[in-house]
């Protein structure tokens, strides 16, 4: 018998032009509205998703308070979950796109806008990817429920209020990561260094925490001396007579050692013109070493090291406030990093502050979930060498039973998650939606 063609032309039209609208609806973290609790964009995105569902033939619920909504299909049987997130972070500096982030458009053979990979277009991959298979005939033998998260780039509140009052799935996956898969996460640590005030400048800086922040700007007392300061360590910046920004590399946060900090070279710059112990942190201890090394020691096991980035580090004369993001090795234990990381920081006036706190995900590599989709993983790129790995990112997946982050990026495709021009090849989405195809059909259908 010949296997059915399931992602037709048809359904890849259907699933850009879908991804398209749910772009062009802005929806990063913004002040709470009634029945928005992290703003009206991200609300009206989520109401936009569920009107998409509706359209698709799912029955579909929303969270009155506006902190989640899902879709499902299928009447009985197991529940399988498919988990993705509504909200994106900021645009950032618009002078860094080449085209509007909020009206997507295919250029190149690329689509282009902000969620295109992180997360809005994975989640429609996979939405279009179960669509196709009802459109070609098959049957399901169990539940498939969309969930969608709306704070995930935050605090995670909204899947937080899910798992609260809804029912548990039995397996599923996160379509927010890379392929092939990964079965094991390091926690994910957020907190604030905190420390005294000074007069001698100030430093307001609005950054996301798990982003490595490519600009950093200064406009203060002593502007020509911190230039030429940024020009002895030879890092890269802007100037005018009264204000200098510094330039850097963006990156996830679980990928700092990658990126280039502008936040940490302007203060490894400011250290060495003005005299202020919590700019020494930076300037004498940290430096630039994103896995924090120089101030922890070397931290490691078989996930990989721990990784370290601090994106915001603002001054007024009452208080110095850095926030900071660590990936967390996957044995580590939270308490005695922090128990380190607080006697470290005191000799520089500063003190630690938690903020919020993900525990570590594993699902077994020999269980039914993880054998499947690796083996459909396989067979889709011909890759057999593909194992299933450990990741520093955080998704939901971590949140629910026997899940785990499959795709949606293959590994030929550049990382824009948090950039500016954020993009994904349109060949390298329709690969991505049939690998779900075949993955879903094999644990969810007969």
């Amino acid at each position: 018998m010949t296997e059915k063609t399931v992602i037709t032309d048809q359904i890849k039209i259907a699933a850009v032009e879908a991804l398209k609208a749910l772009i062009a609806q802005p929806s990063y973290n913004q002040p709470a509205e009634p029945g928005a609790p992290f703003g009206p964009g991200i609300r009206q995105a989520l109401d936009h998703m569920m009107a998409l569902c509706d359209q698709l033939g799912f029955r579909t619920y929303t969270d009155p308070a506006g902190y989640y909504g899902y879709a499902e299909i299928g009447e009985t049987g197991p529940t399988f979950g498919i988990i993705g997130h509504l909200d994106t972070v900021p645009a950032g500096d618009l002078t860094a796109w080449d085209t509007d982030p909020f009206q997507p458009i295919v250029k190149d053979g690329k689509l282009i806008g902000r969620g295109v990979q992180d997360d809005k277009g994975p989640t429609i991959a996979a939405l279009y990817a179960v669509k196709a298979l009802l459109d070609a005939g098959y049957h399901l033998k169990q539940k498939i429920r969309f969930i969608f998260g709306t704070d995930e780039e935050i605090l995670w509140r909204g899947i937080a209020k899910y798992n609260e009052k809804e029912s548990p799935i039995d397996a599923g996956i996160a379509p927010d990561a890379e392929f092939p898969l990964i079965y094991a996460e390091k926690g994910l640590l957020q907190a604030y260094l905190v420390g005294p005030g000074t007069d001698q400048f100030s430093l307001k800086m609005d950054n996301a925490f798990n982003a490595v922040p490519a600009k950093a700007e200064y406009a203060g007392p002593k502007v020509a001396a911190v230039v030429a300061a940024l020009k002895k360590h030879n890092f890269e910046f802007e100037a005018t007579d009264s204000k200098v920004a510094v330039l850097g590399k963006s990156v996830h946060a679980m990928n700092a050692p990658q990126g280039t900090n502008a936040v940490l070279r302007l203060l490894i710059a400011m250290n060495d013109v003005f005299d202020f112990k919590p700019l020494k942190f930076i300037g004498e201890l940290f430096k630039e070493d994103a896995t924090g090394e120089n101030v922890l020691g070397k931290i490691e096991d078989e996930s990989g090291q721990l990784t370290f980035n601090i994106s915001t580090f603002n001054v007024n004369e009452k208080e110095t406030r850095l926030q900071i993001d660590l990936r967390l090795p996957a044995t580590i234990s939270k308490e005695q990093i922090i128990k380190q990381l607080d006697a470290r920081v005191k000799e520089f006036d500063l003190h630690y502050e938690d903020y919020d706190y993900l525990a570590p995900l594993l699902v077994p590599k020999d269980s039914d979930l993880v054998k499947t989709l690796m083996a459909v993983y396989r067979e889709k790129t011909g890759d057999q060498t593909a194992e299933p790995t450990i990741s520093g990112g955080a998704t939901f997946a971590r949140t629910m039973h026997n899940c785990v982050a499959f795709g949606a990026m293959l590994p030929d495709v550049p990382d824009f998650m948090h950039q500016a021009n954020e993009q994904w090849p349109l060949a390298s989405m329709y690969k991505t939606m049939d690998i779900y195809a075949e993955a879903i059909k094999r644990l969810c259908f007969e």
